[in-house]
């Protein structure tokens, strides 16, 4: 129970600061805000040593890249289908672009898994979600108070 309470509470914290932080920035400021966040939340979470964070995060760095390259190729492929008379294009198969995410992430597991261990490894996927879920969260609650 005393646990689960510590979590909440840095929850909360990380959440107070990411609106802090947030506030009066340029975009690109925040993003960088906001990944420095999520790296303090994936550092904690994982209960990462400053060895293993030093060699996880050009890891995890290079598996964002590769994330968001298929994100973007797949959100293009929806505008450009969306425009036309026929919706579906071979090309651009919804599918196809989820089937790619789960390989690069089954990749970066293993690779993961060579610097933090395979429960750490496994684990990072779901603290990912929880961050973003966190951050959904506060963009909701700001913007119910707006």
């Amino acid at each position: 129970m005393m646990l689960r309470l510590k979590h909440i509470i840095t929850t909360f914290c990380l959440a107070c600061l990411l609106c802090f932080v947030a506030n009066g920035q340029s975009r690109q400021d925040r993003f960088e805000a906001i990944e420095n966040q999520k790296a303090a939340y994936i550092t904690k979470q994982l209960r990462l040593t400053p060895a293993e964070a030093q060699q996880f995060f050009p890891l995890y760095n290079q598996y964002t890249k590769e994330i968001r390259a298929i994100k973007t190729q797949k959100s293009r492929g929806n505008e450009r289908s969306q425009g036309s008379s026929n919706s579906f294009r071979p090309g651009n198969d919804a599918i196809s672009f989820d089937a790619k995410e789960v390989e690069i992430k089954k990749n970066y597991r293993s690779r993961f898994a060579d610097v933090i261990g395979q429960s750490r490894a496994s684990q990072f996927f779901s603290v990912e979600q929880e961050f973003i879920e966190l951050l959904y969260r506060e963009l909701k609650g700001r913007n119910h108070k707006n």
